[in-house]
């Protein structure tokens, strides 16, 4: 019975990703139609760039405190671009616990939408893998922001993740931001300590005050927890599943 409930997680999970993917695609699709032509940038528009740290933060949680850093830059021009993307978190005392970079072309499909694929390595956790990376990143009805990603490792390991975040003006100055990441992945990867299904559940808040347009501290909190039988790899291995931090933090690009 375990194993038909496993399967059944596995196939709901890659289901709601692959289905958000899709129905992104589709809309992103539907806009470039109504756009007009606008030729070719990369052969005769301005190349300009930019490095975004949506995340340089401190943490408080559960006994060890945490630096944790969320950015990417990207160059090109209105239609295709080189992304850079990185992410992951530093334990007390100097322990880097996550660490990942991607490297991706982007194009732009539509009103607000990229298409992006290239690759991703993980320095931490070890053994270090390396993934065939594919997803759309884009501004959502509603003003959401949304960053999708489908992955394949060099063993074969299929898993996904989707991002989601709002920015609620409260003054011009002053913005409340939610945001919620889920992981899945479509079979067992013990050595990494995820489970067939969905993976993680992270929800954050976060206040920033923009000083100016490119620099903004913030404070906040976040929880993340680990699901399902992924839970369970993580306590053996001694690590908490459960982790709610209270923060502070700035934003800023150039």
């Amino acid at each position: 019975m375990s194993s038909v409930v496993r399967r059944l997680s596995r196939i709901a999970v890659l289901a709601l990703v692959f289905a958000a993917a899709s129905s992104l695609t589709a809309r992103a699709q539907t806009d470039t139609q109504a756009e007009p032509s606008h030729g070719d940038q990369m052969h005769g528009g301005t190349l300009y760039g930019q490095v975004l740290v949506e995340q340089l933060e401190y943490r408080w949680q559960n006994g060890h405190d945490v630096t944790a850093w969320d950015a990417q830059a990207w160059y090109g021009g209105d239609y295709e671009k080189i992304r850079l993307k990185s992410e992951g978190n530093l334990r007390s005392p100097q322990r880097v616990n996550d660490a990942e970079a991607q490297l991706l072309y982007s194009r732009l499909v539509g009103y607000y939408w990229d298409l992006q694929a290239g690759v991703r390595h993980d320095f931490r956790p070890k053994p270090s893998r390396s993934y065939g990376v594919i997803g759309i990143q884009g501004l959502a009805p509603g003003y959401f922001e949304v960053d999708t990603n489908a992955f394949v490792s060099q063993e074969g390991d299929l898993s996904a993740r989707l991002k989601a975040d709002y920015d609620l003006l409260i003054t011009q100055r002053l913005i409340l931001q939610p945001k919620v990441e889920l992981n899945g992945s479509a079979q067992d990867v013990p050595e990494l300590h995820a489970a067939a299904g969905l993976n993680s559940i992270e929800l954050g808040l976060r206040l920033r005050y923009e000083i100016a347009r490119e620099f903004a501290p913030y404070i906040g909190i976040n929880w993340r927890r680990d699901v399902g039988e992924t839970a369970q790899l993580v306590r053996r291995a001694g690590d908490d599943p459960d982790e709610f931090a209270g923060l502070v933090g700035v934003r800023f690009w150039f």
